[in-house]
């Protein structure tokens, strides 16, 4: 082993041309991999984070349309013990219209648990300024931007709602503006707590309408749905996934990701079939020094080690530089071309790829190493 290597090692040393020209090939291949595989990475995050990172993945319902969840609390305390979810928040919708100064305004409403609730929605996070905060108390509301600025809106104002289910009108005071990034919620949402919305349409405490969660993977929410709805076993209860909802953007996902593995794969068979022409060549062109080791006695596993030794290195070096190169041309990419898309990238992800290339270059060296193993001593010397 130690012979070989150090044969392995001469024989590149050699042909320094000819070995810087095999390494910066891999790391070529290797750094588009690793550019093109975190690229679509960061773009499918930050598309699953735009589409479905601030909504429900799992809603829970009653079986009966128009009903609600009774006991809902054993409900959400049994889903919080499923490790595969990372958010359950109980929540009531309704609609009705909002009044103040004499002008009026048909709004959405939402009444959730903010500490529960913020897991999902982030409302922290779209509070328009550090004034503002959210509903956690009775009978406080924060509403879009569209409807602070319709109706002419400020922190502490109070403004009359009317529920159209109800017609029961409450008085509410003003606590904060949310800026959603949409035309439709900031025009017309109104977000209030549970035990206010529970209030207004003369709920016990005990319903809600839904139960909303998100899952670690959203990729696996139908598998996920099915397991709770079986451990639950109830049969007042259904259920629905974004999986459901969202088929076309689904089918998107898995596009971007097929399309990411089909790229990687076409650069790895690339790579795969340069290193074993160059190696196949090598071979020939170290046949005379090869017919000198084996009159030596260097047996013919030996003889294969030595290309095999090589493809390992070759990979290895070829590996590392294109792994800089790749991360050079991300950040490149992410300071000059200004797209907005994050860049995703991980230790596993780069080990991965450094991995497949030093694997690919291996395999491309074995059939130089079988070549050279049959290589015959009496035909290099006939041949000169």
């Amino acid at each position: 082993m130690r012979l070989a290597f150090s044969i392995a090692k001469r024989f590149l040393l050699s042909a320094k041309k000819q070995t810087i020209v095999i390494i910066l090939g891999i790391a070529v291949g290797v750094s588009v991999q690793v550019f093109i595989g975190s690229l679509i990475n960061g773009l499918q995050e930050n598309l699953i984070d735009t589409a479905i990172g601030r909504q429900s993945h799992i809603t829970f319902s009653n079986s009966e349309p128009s009903q609600w969840i009774d006991d809902y609390a054993n409900i959400v305390s049994s889903l919080e013990t499923n490790n595969q979810l990372t958010a359950v928040s109980p929540s009531i919708s309704s609609e009705g219209v909002l009044s103040f100064n004499e002008s009026n305004l048909n709004v959405g409403v939402k009444g959730v648990d903010f500490d529960r609730a913020n897991q999902i929605y982030r409302y922290d996070d779209l509070l328009i300024d550090e004034t503002n905060q959210l509903a956690k108390n009775q009978n406080e509301v924060i509403l879009g931007i569209g409807v602070m600025n319709t109706l002419g809106l400020s922190i502490g104002d109070t403004v009359l709602y009317t529920d159209t289910s109800t017609s029961e009108t409450k008085t509410l005071t003003v606590v904060g503006f949310i800026d959603f990034k949409s035309i439709f919620l900031n025009n017309s949402s109104l977000i209030m707590s549970l035990s206010t919305a529970q209030d207004i349409l003369n709920l016990p405490s005990t319903q809600v309408q839904i139960i909303e969660t998100q899952v670690k993977d959203v990729f696996k929410a139908d598998e996920i749905k099915s397991s709770i709805m079986t451990n639950l076993n109830n049969t007042t209860i259904s259920s629905v996934s974004w999986i459901e909802q969202n088929e076309d953007l689904l089918s998107g996902l898995n596009g971007q990701s097929i399309s990411s593995l089909m790229i990687q794969i076409f650069v790895i068979v690339s790579v795969v079939l340069g290193i074993s022409s160059v190696l196949a060549i090598t071979v020939l062109q170290k046949s005379r020094q090869l017919g000198i080791l084996k009159a030596m006695g260097i047996k013919d596993k030996d003889a294969s080690l030595i290309f095999l030794l090589e493809g390992v290195l070759l990979g290895f070096f070829g590996a590392i530089t294109g792994i800089l190169l790749g991360i050079l041309f991300l950040y490149g990419f992410e300071t000059f071309a200004d797209t907005g898309i994050p860049i995703s990238f991980s230790p596993g992800f780069l080990a991965l790829s450094a991995g497949i290339a030093i694997f690919a270059s291996t395999f491309a060296s074995l059939s130089p190493a079988i070549k050279s193993s049959k290589l015959s001593v009496i035909e290099v010397i006939r041949n000169g």
